[in-house]
């Protein structure tokens, strides 16, 4: 039997919904029950502030609905201009604050159902917008930072950007009812089909050495083949995913298997032929198992690859091998072969605010005033401030310097990642955001009392085990259980090619210190030269390796 979402998406007529309907129903903050599923394809969730739940029922409130909009921007650019209206949506009309996602791009929070059109073209008028930003569809496209070879960044980017564009839907559902166009007859999907996927499709492109998109937890995945600072091609990745579900063993995180390599002329239509062939087969009655990494493992690597090779018309050549380094970003400033200069901030939690000592908005707004190059934004929710001439290299740092942008901090803050989690995510059973902050500092303290110090161990938090901010590819990982309470995850590589596993399940933070100090303490005394924390565990059998996750990670 198909799940629910099948019988909306069906009958959605390619996305309208009763959307507008709901918008205008002025009885209530929320949107019809369907249309909070319709909504994501156009980019936003239904959420309620969970801090205030309980109160507002005890006073027959019913819960303080508002919206979560992210934007599409792939590979992360934005000009100054755009940063501009950026800023100001973000103050005027998301309670003055911009945040920035693990999906390389930026999201407003507590939007109220009045905002959301008045959002939306103010994005437009901008030349940004929100469509496919979520739902069952290709998502936003992530691409490697990659500031030092500016211009093989820019080639990768530009196919990046026609990549996104290929790939989203053909319905005008999204311009009719957000920009006022013009209703036409109802538009085919020739690539989605009436249903469009079984679930949401995440891709990433990235650049060896740097893996800062975790480009092999994506669906599909473009390894850049470089020869002489010339793209040669692409190594193809697909199968990657880190949702799970506690306790249901058939569901577990992956990296992505490689099907070979191709041209880069050839990005378009071999990920469509993935996509079409994820439609095709993707699991349509269980959503917890339908994304195309639980599709790859029931095909088999081989019949999947052979299934898009027949609907590409494209022969894959043999893989070729390439060297991961890290997986997070390069902080401080870094030239370009092009001579400019490259500028990568800190922002704890990706969370742009203005706070005393740290006045993100306000200090961004002054830059993009000024700024003649562009802004990236990372994977990792930092962001860069990209293509400074020389000549204005020390007015950016003083405008930097003067807004407090220069977040003082260490090598694991640096790598340390959260979902946003409560009080607004619907899904999360625990903290993350507002925690992560407090937790790596009591990390740290331990690293400094087994005289580790300053190490750079990837550590990341989420809410739930949907996994957003990729805990699965940890070294140290946190996944929410309950209020206060997590799974402890250790043993990835801190490169993204190795999830890691479960270590210890539902402890207390007194529990998760408790169990780390020990482990931290042999790693201080029996490590090799130069081992990452995630292989000394893995080595020494704290944990086992995860070779193949659908065996591994549970066993």
């Amino acid at each position: 039997m198909a799940s629910p979402n099948e019988r909306i998406k069906n009958e959605s007529r390619h996305l309208r919904g009763t959307l507008e309907e709901s918008l205008h129903d002025g009885y209530t903050g929320a949107l019809r029950e369907d249309d909070t599923q319709l909504s994501k394809f156009h980019g936003f969730y239904q959420q309620d502030d969970r801090d205030q739940r309980s109160e507002r029922a005890k006073r027959k409130l019913e819960p303080l609905y508002s919206f979560m909009l992210r934007a599409r921007v792939p590979g992360g650019v934005v000009t100054p201009e755009q940063w501009l209206m950026v800023d100001k949506l973000g103050r005027e009309l998301s309670g003055g604050s911009v945040r920035l996602t693990t999906r390389q791009t930026f999201q407003y929070h507590g939007i109220l159902k009045e905002s959301l059109k008045p959002l939306i073209q103010g994005l437009h008028s901008a030349l940004l917008d929100s469509i496919a930003a979520c739902g069952d569809v290709n998502r936003n496209v992530l691409c490697n930072t990659n500031p030092v070879d500016s211009s093989l960044h820019q080639e990768v980017y530009r196919q990046t950007v026609a990549l996104s564009e290929h790939l989203l839907p053909n319905t005008r559902a999204y311009h009719e009812i957000w920009l006022d166009e013009e209703k036409v007859a109802d538009s085919a999907e020739p690539i989605y089909g009436d249903t469009y996927l079984p679930r949401k499709f995440k891709a990433a492109v990235a650049v060896p050495p740097h893996n800062d998109v975790d480009v092999y937890a994506n669906d599909l995945g473009f390894v850049a083949i470089a020869e002489n600072g010339k793209l040669r091609g692409y190594n193809v990745l697909v199968g990657g995913g880190m949702g799970t579900t506690h306790g249901d063993t058939a569901t577990y995180p992956r990296v992505a298997s490689c099907l070979g390599f191709i041209s880069p002329e050839q990005m378009n239509v071999v990920a469509e032929a993935v996509l079409t062939t994820q439609r095709d087969h993707g699991n349509r009655d269980q959503r917890k198992n339908a994304r195309l990494k639980y599709t790859v493992d029931r095909m088999g690597v081989d019949a999947f690859k052979s299934e898009v090779e027949k609907r590409s018309g494209v022969t894959f050549l043999p893989e070729v091998p390439v060297v991961f380094t890290q997986q997070g970003d390069r902080f401080g400033w870094v030239e370009g072969v092009d001579g400019r200069d490259h500028l990568t901030l800190f922002v704890p939690e990706g969370r742009l605010i203005d706070k005393p000592g740290q006045a993100w908005l306000t200090g961004l707004r002054a830059i993009a005033q000024v700024h003649q190059g562009d802004f990236r934004m990372t994977a990792n929710q930092n962001l860069i401030i990209a293509g400074v001439p020389k000549a204005e290299k020390a007015k950016i740092e003083a405008l930097v310097a003067e807004h407090g942008l220069n977040v003082p901090t260490t090598r694991l803050r640096e790598n340390a990642m959260a979902c946003v989690a409560l009080p607004t995510c619907g899904l999360a059973m625990a903290e993350a955001e507002r925690y992560l902050e407090d937790f790596v500092a009591k990390v740290q303290g331990l690293l400094d009392e087994v005289e580790l110090g300053d190490q750079d161990i990837v550590t990341r938090i989420t809410g739930c085990p949907n996994g957003c901010a990729r805990p699965f590819l940890a070294e140290i990982g946190l996944v929410g259980k309950a209020p206060g309470r997590y799974n402890l995850f250790l043993g990835a590589d801190g490169r993204g090619l190795r999830v890691n596993k479960l270590y210890r399940e539902n402890l207390t933070e007194t529990e998760i210190l408790a169990e780390l100090k020990p482990v931290l303490s042999r790693y201080r005394a029996e490590r090799n030269a130069d081992e990452r924390f995630g292989d000394f565990v893995v080595r020494t059998g704290v944990v086992k390796e995860v070779k193949d996750a659908q065996v591994d990670f549970h066993a």
